[in-house]
């Protein structure tokens, strides 16, 4: 703390400084802190003092950095116990090799295999989803996806009755993650994160050897197989590691999402019948690249979602080394947050930036281009998304079969509010009606 002495703060609550007040408003909580103390300052998280540094080219520093600056796996700290291993916990030569091993289940091949896979799912599995009547989407939304995971990422059947124990372990994961009490002590959160992850850690191990004997096309089996151009390959341990986080990620980040894309359908009809006129435009034919690419105004609903509503709003790195920053000094080890959701809404770069408008990034505008990280939902740098074209796809093709469908209404009448952290969902489930078409 000594040496943070001369970075300001607002008043801390005894044992938890900060936490509550983050968990409660994690935006409030940074807007009120810049406007009393100005763009850098800290808080108190978690035990923690963390320095924020605002605004966009602060953005570009911490996650542009190039010169091992600043720790993704230090930053990370409070996920070292569940996700270990998880790409986005390593750092430099050794991230640079895992992520290129993990590239290649992300290649052109790869993708047309999973959205050929990913097509048929949906479109079974929106099928049940109930018509003209009241249901909470973000709830069906998040199973909707652990299904389509369960076949897409580790090929098992639709119905495998393995999944509904997978989401609840992810689920245990995730809200381990934030949890206060950070000792694994009987009846708390972290407890049951860590028990959650033994059991996934343990159902992925019992299916590499299969999978190496006989990959498929999902992608569970490319990573058992994954090499890069050096023929470099996983260990058993590294496989597991990196699909427990893979899965968690990829599942809550895309079911976050969706949610926010059907938020921005039922609440902006208008944007809804320009997406659904497009969609209408492609036909009933199978929705290939050439088909997906024509979903322009789909494409700007999904990136101003992002912009109000980003999946990370908040991304922590820790300083290897000290440094300087807009006249402020801060020593080896200084716990630093990056902050995108901020920089999304701020008005040096946005017109109105509370409002709801996609035609912000429409041609002739890009007010996303005003600086290079005006808009960064997958983060940047080294660290960025790897998943990104991946969760586009996801999000492209979800929004043309439902649109296909249905229509979409809230079903109330109440403003939607949403939890910023760990991942943006909306609170009371968001509850919608689909109307058949």
């Amino acid at each position: 703390m000594t040496a943070l002495a001369h970075v300001p703060h607002l008043p801390t609550k005894p044992l938890v400084g900060h936490t509550l007040d983050f968990l409660r408003d994690p935006y409030g909580l940074h807007q009120r802190s810049r406007a009393q103390l100005g763009a850098v300052y800290k808080v108190n998280l978690l035990g923690a003092w963390r320095v924020t540094l605002g605004g966009a080219d602060a953005l570009e520093f911490i996650l542009g950095d190039t010169s091992g600056l600043f720790s993704s796996y230090n930053g990370w700290d409070m996920l070292h116990g569940l996700f270990p291993g998880g790409l986005m916990l390593r750092d430099g030569a050794d991230h640079r090799t895992h992520r290129r091993i993990m590239q290649t289940a992300f290649r052109k091949p790869a993708l047309d295999a999973y959205r050929v896979s990913m097509e048929a799912a949906l479109e079974q599995l929106l099928h049940a989803w109930p018509l003209n009547q009241p249901f909470a989407f973000f709830p069906a939304i998040k199973r909707l996806t652990l299904q389509m995971g369960a076949q897409v990422f580790m090929g098992l059947p639709l119905d495998d009755p393995r999944s509904a124990p997978l989401n609840a372990a992810f689920a245990a994961e995730v809200a381990a993650s934030i949890a206060p009490i950070r000792r694994p002590l009987p009846g708390t959160a972290m407890r049951r994160g860590l028990n959650a992850r033994r059991y996934l850690i343990e159902t992925f191990a019992a299916m590499i050897p299969e999978r190496k004997a006989n990959p498929g096309p999902d992608f569970f089996s490319q990573m058992c197989v994954a090499e890069d151009e050096d023929g470099r390959g996983w260990t058993p341990e590294e496989i597991t590691d990196h699909f427990n986080f893979l899965m968690m990620a990829a599942h809550d980040t895309t079911a976050s999402s969706l949610t926010k894309v059907a938020w921005a359908l039922a609440t902006y009809p208008e944007w809804q019948e320009a997406v659904r006129a497009e969609v209408d435009a492609l036909g009933a034919g199978r929705l290939d690249d050439a088909a997906l690419a024509r979903l322009e105004v789909t494409d700007r609903v999904f990136r101003e979602a992002l912009r109000l509503l980003p999946p990370l709003a908040f991304i922590p790195r820790r300083a290897t080394r000290a440094f300087d920053w807009q006249g402020h000094s801060f020593p080896a080890g200084t716990q630093v947050s990056a902050l995108p959701g901020l920089v999304q809404i701020d008005p040096a770069h946005w017109t109105a930036p509370d409002r709801f408008d996609p035609d912000r990034f429409a041609p002739g505008r890009h007010e996303d281009r005003s600086h290079k990280y005006a808009w960064a939902p997958f983060g940047g740098g080294a660290h960025k998304c790897i998943g990104l074209h991946f969760a586009t796809l996801q999000v492209k093709l979800f929004t043309a079969l439902l649109m296909r469908r249905s229509r979409l209404s809230l079903a109330s009448d109440r403003p939607v509010t949403w939890a910023r952290v760990p991942i943006a969902q909306p609170k009371g489930g968001l509850p919608v009606v689909l109307h058949g078409r």
